[in-house]
């Protein structure tokens, strides 16, 4: 396949093991060419976040990927960040400790970043938001082109019509910044949402796991050594066994599209009070007399079916074979 018909991503990332398992995937997709990533908090805080992308590409041999390193604090300029270290290890891999990588993120922040490519490639990059989604919205306020300019967003974000992962309202990327999310779905862009009500159906189990390590894939070797917390993280949590492939699956939807439904219409983020970071689809199935804070927004598309096994089958496939 020739670059032309690649698909040009830029992974917006928090590392994160699922988020290691993403970016392993996108490297082993022959339908993408990642031009660059961008980092920001959410399962470590940014600095961390870097260096573990970094330290994930210098292991994959794909130093020749530019990383720009992201918002240290919330579009509000909030301070006070979530950080889910509790799920992913104090170092968000594992708990492994790896020596730190020999990169450095590039000068451009990740903002001017996705600002220079989505200019570049007009209509042909795709942004892969995996984290809250700051970067993204001061993206939008350096440019107000972006929008028009960015080929799709597609973000791991929300829990339509289901409770949330960080209280029983809100989702743990757009509650790290619900300001920034309500920009993002509000901008017009080309959006795509995969919730928690599509990725919960999508389970990497212990029989998957037992298959990854008998493999002698280089990716599925290295996923084997971190996945530990996070397995004993979702038997506590959840009482499951398994672990949820939220991050993966956002990238299999930037590849294949198809392996979704999805539904159209207009979302909004609520930013303060107890349900602060809770996302509302309104499906535009009734026409409301009055104007509100609802009308004339742009729509965008919400994932609402997966075919689970086809996304877990094909991530084995890559990681096995890598």
């Amino acid at each position: 396949m020739a670059t032309g018909e690649l698909k040009r991503i830029i992974i917006d990332t928090d590392p994160g093991i699922d988020d290691a398992m993403a970016i392993f995937l996108a490297l082993q997709s022959p339908e993408v060419d990642v031009i660059g990533i961008t980092t920001i908090y959410g399962n470590v805080y940014t600095t961390l976040a870097t260096r573990n992308t970094l330290h994930l590409l210098e292991f994959a041999g794909r130093t020749d990927i530019p990383v720009a390193e992201g918002s240290h604090v919330t579009i509000t300029k909030g301070t006070k960040l979530r950080i889910a270290d509790f799920v992913h290890g104090t170092d968000g891999l594992g708990n492994q400790n790896f020596p730190p990588p020999n990169g450095k993120p590039i000068e451009q922040s990740a903002a001017a970043f996705l600002v220079e490519k989505a200019t570049l490639y007009p209509g042909n990059v795709t942004v892969v938001a995996l984290g809250p989604l700051t970067n993204i919205a001061l993206a939008i306020e350096l440019d107000p082109g972006f929008s028009e300019k960015i080929g799709q967003i597609v973000i791991l974000g929300g829990a339509f019509s289901v409770n949330g992962n960080v209280n029983p309202a809100a989702e743990a990327n757009i509650f790290g910044d619900p300001e920034a999310a309500d920009i993002v779905f509000t901008s017009g862009a080309d959006v795509l949402a995969l919730g928690i009500n599509v990725t919960h159906q999508v389970v990497l189990t212990d029989a998957d796991r037992d298959k990854l390590a008998e493999s002698k894939g280089k990716f599925a070797q290295y996923l084997c050594k971190i996945l530990d917390v996070y397995f004993s993280y979702h038997r506590d949590a959840y009482d499951i066994k398994g672990v949820y492939l939220h991050d993966p699956t956002t990238v299999l939807a930037a590849v294949n599209p198809s392996l979704f439904t999805f539904a159209e219409g207009v979302v909004r983020v609520q930013t303060n009070g107890i349900t602060r970071g809770i996302t509302i689809f309104y499906n535009k199935k009734k026409r409301f007399g009055e104007d509100t804070e609802w009308s004339n927004k742009p729509t965008v598309k919400i994932a609402v079916t997966v075919d689970a096994p086809a996304v877990v089958e094909l991530l084995m496939e890559r990681l096995i074979n890598s």
